[in-house]
């Protein structure tokens, strides 16, 4: 039967405050940067706006503050074509995202969570409606633990697909592990899941994705960035290879990847077929600076 979404998201919105460096500074040093740039983000954000973007039908549970960030950020969802009757505003400051980038494109970020820590169980129950019309609700962990894995049950309960990205990386129930198909996770992401010393202990990622299978999830993505991506599941592993293209900025890109992964998948691709078309998009966010400012539309040609 068909739903009236293809990806739902229940995640994180965040202004993103991006600074250019020549290198990152040591403890106890300043270094000058460049002029500051303020990007719509947040791993939630992003992945609504990507899949809106490439054309899905798409909407988003989260929170923003009641200040310029809250407006800011739910005018760039609107204009990404993003579902927004489940934006909902919490008195105090929106989510931000503190993100230098390197010559390299590589960024580092640290994140105030803002009005992201309000989102609670109670708003997963008032947006059940739209939970159960999705075909794929997508998750990720810059909103509290219960909230997800009250959503992520909203959303089996409704015989939606359940992708978690363990971003950023935080203990999870077994349960929840348990929903995912896929858990998409890159390699810091996979050795915190797997415990103190595993990328010791496995050798390739592939040996990391078959050990993540045996933690309950029903399939696994493993992103690797350039070196594209894994997905595993009951049948196997299978490596997909990313485009080489030129890096300006990595923010973000992870989340366009999960998001173009959620859209095909919603519309019936299978694991590796969507990853390989994840990985592409992928590829074409890192050649332009900020995050859903970099996100390619259903018009854009990918790269090969």
């Amino acid at each position: 039967m068909s739903k009236e979404f293809d990806v739902v998201v229940v995640g994180s919105v965040n202004a993103d405050l991006v600074v250019g460096v020549e290198r990152r500074p040591a403890p106890g040093e300043t270094v000058l940067g460049s002029d500051l740039a303020t990007y719509p983000g947040g791993v939630g954000g992003n992945q609504a706006a990507a899949a809106a973007r490439l054309g899905g039908r798409v909407g988003i549970l989260a929170r923003v503050g009641d200040d310029g960030h809250g407006e800011f950020l739910r005018g760039a969802l609107a204009d990404a074509g993003v579902r927004l009757e489940h934006l909902l505003v919490t008195p105090g400051p929106s989510g931000v995202a503190l993100i230098t980038v390197g010559p390299d494109g590589d960024n580092s970020i640290i994140v105030s969570p803002g009005a992201n820590a309000r989102l609670a169980p109670d708003d997963v129950a008032a947006a059940r409606d739209m939970i159960s019309s999705a075909a794929v609700v997508s998750f990720q962990l810059e909103t509290p633990v219960p909230t997800v894995l009250a959503a992520a049950r909203a959303a089996a309960d409704a015989g939606a697909r359940v992708v978690l990205n363990l971003s950023p990386p935080a203990p999870v129930p077994g349960e929840l592990l348990a929903l995912c198909d896929p858990l998409v996770v890159n390699e810091h992401e996979a050795a915190f899941l797997l415990g103190r010393g595993s990328e010791e202990r496995f050798e390739t990622p592939s040996a990391m994705a078959e050990a993540l299978l045996e933690r309950g999830p029903r399939s696994v993505v493993i992103t690797l960035g350039g070196d594209g991506a894994l997905t595993a599941d009951a049948s196997g592993v299978v490596s997909v290879a990313s485009p080489k293209v030129e890096v300006v900025d990595t923010t973000g890109a992870g989340d366009a990847f999960t998001a173009a992964l959620c859209l095909r998948l919603a519309h019936g691709d299978a694991l590796d077929e969507a990853a390989r078309y994840a990985a592409r998009v992928g590829a074409a966010a890192v050649r332009k600076p900020g995050a859903q400012s970099s996100y390619p539309t259903a018009d854009d040609e990918l790269p090969l």
